[in-house]
């Protein structure tokens, strides 16, 4: 939603595009690394996305998506994400930001829930395929301070 807003304008989709990818920046919401057709959820996200933007009367979070999602495909062959069109639809909803993360992760409990009940019925660990390499030990800083 960032970048939509960052946009602001269909006018605008196709320079912020080229911009981007020529400073070799990636665009939000675009590919994934499961499927190589369409993100099932994004066929779905789009037409709710649609209906979202023609009951409030504002279209405009919707069509920079479109437009988005066209120029894409075009440029670099990736189709939209569940992320392309829950973002204009959350944010037409009036679902802050900063809550975006966190409906992602509370979708997702059931699943991550049924891999711990497999892991105990077999009572075998299921290993990640990545490490955290990352820094240990920062110290938390309240979020109105960052």
């Amino acid at each position: 939603m960032k970048i939509l807003l960052e946009i602001d304008s269909v006018d605008r989709v196709e320079g912020y595009v080229k911009d981007a990818l020529s400073k070799k920046k990636k665009i939000m919401g675009f590919g994934h690394a499961v499927y190589k057709t369409e993100d099932p959820r994004a066929t779905h996200l789009r037409r709710f996305s649609k209906e979202m933007g023609e009951r409030k009367g504002n279209s405009k979070w919707y069509e920079i998506t479109a437009k988005l999602e066209a120029i894409m495909k075009q440029e670099k062959n990736l189709l939209p994400n569940v992320d392309a069109y829950s973002a204009s639809t959350y944010y037409m909803m009036g679902i802050p930001l900063d809550l975006y993360t966190p409906i992602f992760a509370i979708s997702r409990i059931s699943g991550w829930t049924a891999h711990i009940l497999e892991q105990y019925a077999d009572n075998k660990l299921i290993r990640p395929r990545a490490e955290y390499i990352g820094p240990r030990n920062v110290p938390y800083v309240p979020i109105d301070e960052r």
